[in-house]
């Protein structure tokens, strides 16, 4: 499977290219095709800093624990409700298991780096609102570059 990102002529240029050779090749190519901006830095930093800060408010766990139960409660409902194929493979491979095993996926399991720049902002402001009903107050701070 060959995964290209397209934000140039010259990168259009040569996927258009390459998907000709292939359907020269096998006559037969699946497309699968995601719009939209991915993910911004200063949304992964503040995802970050969250995971952090829930570590320093809410010790029963440490940043890794919060990062990974965020994944599984407010990132794969996300997901799997805009992702077919995400949906598909994480209900054959991850749904299965124990809640502990699955925590224990979100350490490897991509969720978040699959997510659209969107997708992370419905993610975020999910945490937010998960969190405000147990007393910590996740807030977009400005970055730093």
């Amino acid at each position: 499977m060959s995964v290209y990102t397209i934000n140039s002529d010259n990168s259009l240029q040569s996927f258009i290219g390459d998907i000709r050779s292939m359907f020269a090749k096998d006559k037969f190519i699946k497309v699968n095709v995601k719009t939209g901006k991915v993910r911004s830095l200063d949304q992964n930093a503040i995802s970050h800093a969250w995971y952090e800060q829930l570590a320093r408010d809410i010790k029963d766990d440490d940043a890794l624990g919060h990062k990974c139960y965020c994944k599984l409660h407010h990132g794969v409902p996300i997901m799997r409700a805009e992702d077919a194929e995400f949906r598909e493979c994480y209900d054959l491979v991850i749904k299965p298991l124990s809640y502990e095993k699955k925590l224990m996926a979100m350490r490897s399991w991509p969720v978040t780096s699959l997510m659209s720049k969107d997708q992370l902002s419905k993610y975020l402001e999910a945490m937010q609102a998960d969190f405000r009903g147990r007393g910590v107050l996740l807030e977009f701070q400005e970055v730093a570059a």
